[in-house]
């Protein structure tokens, strides 16, 4: 057999406890008591239901901040993703360009080299201009690599960025590297403006 839930009017546990403490004096002895001790567990009662509304609905106002705040990290996190893609596709560029580089270089050093072994009138002077350029070409191949001043200020801002997530995070080694990261960079920067000064 089920019952019916009716839904009580406002104030009705008040006006029950107070109800039950009008008879409570009117009925003496153990009757009384129990009317008395129904009452107060009444209003203890609704005090613990009144409580556990409020605690149910700051639970669930923290449960849509949580999922709020979880989608804003989520969609920074597709950002990051779209930005490392990018930057991987802009390094493919560079490396695809410094390749064809090296080709035109080394194409270059082999019609040198084919003059040379048809150029035996000027074979002493054409070993010592060999020995430089080859003293040259190691000294460029161990400092230096082309790459585009954006690339390295975008490279420089992505340090940044990395370093304060590692940083919310907690993770300090991680952050220690990028911000080493960002510092290479910078003395990069900074020695290129000199040699443009210059």
């Amino acid at each position: 057999m089920s019952a019916t839930v009716v839904p009580l009017p406002p104030n009705s546990s008040s006006e029950t406890t107070d109800f039950l403490r009008r008879m409570a004096i009117m009925v003496s002895g153990r009757n009384g008591e129990m009317l008395l001790r129904a009452a107060a567990l009444i209003e203890s009662l609704a005090q613990r239901a009144m409580s556990a509304e409020r605690l149910y609905h700051r639970e669930h106002e923290e449960n849509t901040r949580n999922s709020e705040l979880r989608e804003a990290g989520e969609m920074a996190s597709d950002a990051m993703v779209k930005q490392i893609d990018g930057l991987r596709s802009q390094l493919a560029e560079v490396t695809a360009a410094a390749a064809a580089e090296r080709a035109a270089f080394d194409a270059e050093r082999g019609s040198l080299l084919g003059l040379m072994q048809h150029a035996e009138s000027h074979i002493g002077q054409l070993t010592s201009e060999l020995e430089t350029l080859h003293a040259s070409v190691d000294s460029f191949n161990e400092t230096a690599i082309s790459v585009p001043i954006e690339v390295l200020r975008l490279a420089r801002t992505q340090f940044d960025f990395l370093s304060a997530g590692f940083a919310r995070k907690g993770d300090v080694i991680s952050q220690a590297m990028s911000e080493i990261g960002g510092f290479a960079i910078d003395q990069a920067l900074t020695v290129k403006k000199a040699a443009d000064k210059a």
